[in-house]
């Protein structure tokens, strides 16, 4: 059975609403605001119905003041504004806060059912939208660390260790590794994974503003700050933080995170209370810590705590056997973000794609397979929708000297072969294979176009998906 709390002055209120819900929950009341805190600590609440003259504000932020000690008890317990009909703006202003919804007096049966069973409708609703998030994210993440490469397969393996532990991990590698991806997995397959993963870009925020964003303020703290702030670290309370580029921060801040991994405190900008974190670290960086600390760019002690587990995540160019699981998750999103129905790329751009360098990695490749859709006509990705520089080896063929050596006709004839050959190739691959297609789009007949492909020797079987 539910537990219900009521704060109301009117012994009558309190009736009400102990006979109305007295078959599903039991009912306790309380005379005071102080009271009804003393209660929420020895007991847990679901709803609480408390009438608006306990709450003495009328500013949305004060009305927030005041509903946060309810909250820090049981985040998620429904409150219920008790108002008089005057007063109706002052609990919307309530509702804006935070509060569940509001009945305004007289309180009837009919009015409390109703609002408790929408408040428990719209539970059950969020509760299997977050399932089915959860499960998404999950599947994302799997499908994202698909590989065949054994090096990943190593680091995967170590992963699924670390997840199911409270060490801070330290992620390490190039930049658009996908470092924020192996984090999000620690996160979903860890015990903290039905609470706030907060991912943080160090690198992208200046430092006196990270101050505030990590760690909060309060009111007056310095110019602008007309309210407090809860910072990343007190929303996160019970969950995970991914501080990105760890590396970037300045000598202040890396103390006070030096502070919450040792003692899990801190303090808001400006603020003179302790206040406990009980959050778990991830970091990442494509800098090389240990050197930095060793030229006394990075702090020695928070580099060790920062440092318990290490995942060195590889580069493309290192992993380079995943290059076709990479093209065909992409080409799925990408279909489906871009209303295109895509479906492979052609084996020249593989090709360069496996004698490139990959610079940026993933997020490259991201980036090029991106650009390409939305520059595609053909349901294949064909080369003239990537960068030139892509195709080096393919340059290098068309900048070669002409051989003198050799007649005129000669040099002709063998350009005009090189030219069919990749064009009727090019046919059979955006058709696949198909050979009445193939001939059309050509304009020949299908006797000329198969004594063309004897020549060439183009078997339709190779083209066909």
């Amino acid at each position: 059975m539910k537990n219900v709390l009521v704060l109301a002055g009117n012994p009558v209120d309190l009736r009400i609403i102990t006979e109305s819900l007295q078959d599903h929950y039991q009912t306790d009341s309380a005379k005071s605001k102080e009271q009804c805190l003393q209660k929420y600590a020895q007991k847990k609440y679901d709803f609480l119905f408390i009438d608006l003259d306990y709450l003495q504000t009328n500013t949305l932020s004060d009305f927030r003041e005041e509903l946060k000690p309810f909250w820090h008890i049981f985040p998620d317990t429904e409150i219920i504004i008790l108002t008089q009909q005057p007063h109706i703006r002052r609990a919307v202003e309530a509702v804006k806060a935070g509060a569940s919804d509001y009945l305004t007096y007289p309180l009837n049966s009919h009015d409390i059912h109703y609002v408790v069973k929408r408040i428990e409708e719209r539970i059950q609703l969020l509760s299997e939208l977050n399932y089915l998030r959860d499960t998404q994210q999950i599947q994302d993440v799997q499908v994202n660390l698909k590989t065949n490469s054994p090096q990943v397969q190593e680091l995967l393996s170590n992963m699924r260790t670390v997840a199911q532990t409270e060490s801070t991990v330290l992620i390490t590698g190039e930049t658009g590794t996908g470092k924020g991806v192996i984090a999000r997995f620690i996160h979903q397959y860890s015990k903290r994974c039905n609470q706030q993963f907060i991912s943080i870009h160090c690198g992208a925020i200046p430092d006196p503003l990270l101050e505030s964003e990590l760690f909060g303020h309060e009111k007056g703290a310095f110019t602008g700050a007309v309210r407090r702030k809860l910072g990343k670290f007190e929303i996160a309370h019970g969950g995970t933080i991914f501080l990105d580029e760890i590396g970037t921060i300045s000598t202040s801040m890396q103390i006070k995170l030096l502070q919450i991994l040792q003692d899990k405190t801190f303090y808001r900008v400006g603020g003179e209370s302790e206040i406990k974190s009980d959050v778990r670290i991830i970091a990442a960086t494509n800098s090389d810590l240990k050197q930095m600390s060793d030229r006394s760019e990075f702090r020695r002690d928070l580099y060790y705590r920062l440092n318990v587990f290490q995942l060195d995540m590889p580069p493309l160019r290192e992993r380079i056997e995943d290059l076709p699981i990479l093209i065909a998750q992409l080409i799925k999103k990408l279909n489906r973000t871009h209303t295109k129905n895509i479906s492979d790329i052609h084996p020249e751009v593989l090709q360069a794609f496996y004698e490139y360098d990959w610079p940026g990695n993933i997020r490259e490749l991201e980036n090029l397979m991106e650009r390409a859709f939305i520059l595609e006509l053909s349901p294949v990705l064909t080369t003239k929708s990537f960068p030139i520089r892509l195709f080096k080896e393919k340059l290098k063929k068309y900048i070669q000297p002409v051989d003198t050596s050799r007649t005129l006709q000669a040099v002709r004839n063998s350009e005009i072969e090189r030219i069919e050959h990749e064009y009727l190739e090019e046919l059979l691959i955006r058709n696949k294979g198909k050979i009445i297609e193939t001939a059309q789009s050509a304009g020949i007949g299908v006797r000329q176009l198969n004594k063309l492909m004897t020549k060439y020797n183009l078997r339709k079987e190779n083209y066909k998906k």
